[in-house]
C-alpha cells in the first residue's frame, strides 16, 4: 500500500505537537468482519473495530455491554489495528463503540489510516462530540453522526455545530422509536437543511416502531432525499448477536 508523504509529515507533526513519541494504545472490545448493517455502505463487507466506553447512555442502546466499566478489552496499537485490517483484505473499516471519538489519541489512528490509500474509514459517532478538528484531517474518513431523538434520553447532548462541517461524504442518522422522534427528525432536517448537505437516514428502534409508520410520515411530509434504513444485521442474525 502506497504511503503519501504529505500525510506522513502531518502524522509526524501530530506526534511532535503533542510532545509524545510514545506508542498509543486503544481499548478494543471486539473486532470482526461482517456486512455493514446501516448507513451509506449498508450491505458491503466491512471490518469493525469496536472501542470501549461512551459518554452517553441512550435508552435503546444495543451495545451497552461495551460501555460497562469492567468490560474486557484488548489494548492494541495503531500498527496492530491497521495490520489486522490489512490482513482481512476488506476495504471498508467502521470505527464504532462506544464512542470512537472520545478515545485517547484517536486522531493519530485516523491519520495512520489516512496513509492507507485503498482503505475507506467510517466513524460511527453519537453526535455529541465536536468533529471540527477531526474534519481538518481530511483523507479517506467519513462520519456517520447520530442525532439522538427524544426517546434516547440524550438529545440535550447533541453538538449541533457539527452540521456546519459535514459534507456529501458524511451521513446523519436519526434512530426513531416514536411519533415524537419522527417530528423531531423532520424539524432538524429542515432547520439545518441536512438533506441538501449530506446523506440522511431514518432507522427505527428495533421492535419499537413499525417501519410502515415511518414511510407514511415521510410521504406526508415530502421527505425527499431522506432514506429509510433497516438495520440489516438485526434481520440476518439474532438481534442480540455480537460480532456480526
Amino acid at each position: 500500500m502506497m504511503l503519501r508523504s504529505g500525510r506522513a509529515e502531518r502524522m509526524n507533526n501530530i506526534h511532535w505537537e503533542k510532545g509524545n513519541t510514545d506508542v498509543s494504545t486503544y481499548r478494543v472490545v471486539e473486532r470482526f468482519i461482517s456486512i455493514n448493517g446501516e448507513a451509506a455502505r449498508a450491505g458491503e463487507l466491512a471490518v469493525f473495530i469496536r472501542f470501549a466506553g461512551c459518554n452517553l447512555d441512550c435508552g435503546y442502546c444495543d451495545t451497552k455491554w461495551a460501555n460497562e466499566a469492567g468490560v474486557p478489552y484488548e489494548e492494541l496499537t495503531e500498527d496492530e489495528i491497521i495490520d489486522y485490517v490489512r490482513r482481512t483484505e476488506v476495504k471498508n473499516v467502521t470505527l464504532t463503540g462506544g464512542e470512537p471519538l472520545i478515545q485517547k489519541d484517536i486522531d493519530k489512528l485516523l491519520l495512520a489510516f489516512e496513509l492507507e490509500d485503498d482503505i475507506r474509514v467510517e466513524i460511527e459517532t453519537n453526535g455529541s462530540v465536536d468533529i471540527a478538528e477531526f474534519k481538518t484531517l481530511g483523507g479517506n474518513v467519513s462520519y456517520t453522526l447520530d442525532y439522538k431523538c427524544p426517546s434516547s434520553g440524550m438529545e440535550s447532548d447533541m453538538c449541533l455545530a457539527n452540521y456546519n462541517y459535514i459534507d456529501k461524504n458524511d451521513s446523519v442518522k436519526f434512530v426513531v422509536g416514536s411519533q415524537e422522534d419522527l417530528e423531531k427528525c423532520l424539524e432538524i432536517v429542515q432547520e439545518y437543511a441536512l438533506d441538501e448537505k449530506t446523506r440522511v437516514f431514518i432507522s427505527p428502534v428495533y421492535g419499537s416502531i413499525d417501519p410502515a409508520d415511518i414511510v407514511d410520515f415521510m410521504i406526508e411530509n415530502d421527505m425527499n432525499d431522506v432514506k429509510l434504513q433497516l438495520q440489516l444485521h438485526k434481520f440476518i442474525w439474532d438481534p442480540e448477536e455480537r460480532g456480526v
